[in-house]
């Protein structure tokens, strides 16, 4: 049987501030067209976690020193079998291999890193720009089986 046939992928660059039901909603129309395209519960659970907390790391940490209003950048595009999610602060950015293990016993008190565990733990490749201030999450759908 033919693979069916491909649909364009769904891409839209979104600014966000940082107000929760704006956060919601460009979370939301990301999960919906995911759904659309026949991601699972699983995966939605997942992308929306990873995608939770890339926003909230850009607005918590690259924004700490930043006027509230400062807006994010959310860049998205939804295909068939991939979602690549990008968000980008207009904080100095950091060095994300500088941030300790929160597995380990000795950082179990760390109150940072908890959430680029879980981004990495979700998605196929968690990838940083060179200043440190964006950051490309790549969400793959499981193979179904036949």
């Amino acid at each position: 049987m033919p693979d069916p046939p491909q649909i364009p992928p769904d891409r839209d660059v979104v600014t966000l501030c940082c107000e929760r039901a704006a956060i919601d909603a460009i979370q939301d129309r990301v999960l919906a067209v995911a759904e659309r395209r026949g991601f699972s519960k699983e995966s939605v659970f997942a992308i929306r976690l990873a995608m939770e907390e890339a926003i909230s790391n850009a607005f918590r940490h690259g924004h700490k020193d930043l006027p509230s209003d400062s807006p994010i950048t959310v860049d998205y595009e939804v295909a068939n079998d991939t979602i690549r999610i990008a968000v980008q602060d207009q904080g100095p950015g950091f060095h994300p291999e500088a941030i300790k293990d929160p597995t380990l016993d000795e950082n179990i008190e760390e109150p940072s890193g908890r959430g680029l565990m879980l981004m990495k733990a979700f998605m196929a490749t968690v990838r940083y720009n060179k200043v440190g201030n964006r950051v490309e999450l790549l969400y793959r759908k499981p193979a179904t089986p036949k």
